[in-house]
């Protein structure tokens, strides 16, 4: 399967997304906000990167759980289109 390229608005709407979760971590370790939301503190620092713009739903939704900031509010905070 041949993956299409990410357009510039998809990554920088990526590297929005990552700031908005880091900013939610405060000062949290990422171990710990990781460790709760179910996955790698390695994929919890591509996201806050935006070296994965586009994660899956479910791991947005188990990271915003985490870190405790409403779907609403991260819609907000995230352009989607």
């Amino acid at each position: 399967m041949v993956r299409v390229p990410l357009t510039e608005a998809e990554r920088e709407r990526g590297e929005r997304l990552g700031a908005v979760l880091r900013e939610a971590r405060g000062t949290r370790s990422m171990v710990e906000v990781a460790a709760e939301a179910g996955i790698s503190v390695e994929t919890l620092r591509k996201i806050e990167t935006g070296r994965i713009p586009t994660p899956a739903f479910f791991t947005v939704v188990a990271l915003a759980d985490a870190v405790g900031l409403p779907l609403e509010a991260l819609r907000g905070a995230v352009p989607t289109g």
